[in-house]
């Protein structure tokens, strides 16, 4: 599995013949919107820096919502969640999808702006590499971040959604989600199969594309 990161909650994974991107942004949120195409594309919720399926070229098959998906060996689950701590009365629904390939377990949280329940812990299951964010203000923040590590115990965990250069509104920096961790690896692309996870979990940050 090839992992890239194209800013904010947006990735490009690619596994086996597939390619699927999460969460892309509309050119407004800053980020370069380098051509890319896709097979799938996940949407965690309907705002724009999470939405623009339009700026995705071919005819990747969409989804959203909470379910089950599958596309060749590929399966995704969407979980719902919320996008705020009241129960989405603030910013509404956010789903958080697992997807399982080349016998790895990634899950990708969305915009998560609540502390998971034992229930959601529960459907989420094993998780192998998770896509974070940490930059509070619409989701969880770092403390609660580390506190979301600690419940799901991952192998790999990939902060998202934090500030940057490019990034047009604010967010915390990805620091005081670090700074709780001793060692930080530095990649530009994160290629791990099964037999690389190991038993000690690593925080891997990306560099943007």
């Amino acid at each position: 599995m090839k992992i890239k990161w194209r800013g904010h909650a947006s990735f490009i994974i690619e596994a086996g013949s597939k390619k699927i991107i999460t969460d892309p942004f509309a050119e407004q949120y800053g980020y370069p919107l380098h051509p890319v195409s896709a097979d799938i594309v996940t949407i965690s919720h309907e705002h724009r820096d999470h939405n623009a399926v339009e700026t995705i070229e071919g005819q990747p098959r969409i989804i959203r919502g909470a379910g089950l998906e599958t596309m060749g060996e590929i399966t995704i689950q969407g979980i719902a969640s919320f996008h705020d701590k009241q129960q989405g009365q603030e910013r509404g629904q956010n789903t958080i999808y697992k997807i399982s390939a080349e016998s790895i377990e990634l899950v990708h949280l969305g915009d998560l702006g609540q502390m998971l329940s034992a229930e959601q812990v529960r459907e989420i299951g094993k998780v192998d590499v998770l896509l974070l964010p940490v930059g509070g203000r619409y989701t969880i923040d770092a403390p609660e971040a580390v506190k979301t590590v600690n419940l799901l115990q991952p192998k790999i965990v990939i902060p998202m959604h934090y500030s940057t250069p490019h990034l047009t509104f604010e967010l915390a920096p990805l620091e005081k989600f670090t700074a709780n961790y001793d060692q930080i690896i530095k990649k530009p692309v994160l290629e791990i199969s099964n037999s690389d996870l190991g038993a000690d979990m690593k925080i891997i940050v990306l560099e943007y594309i």
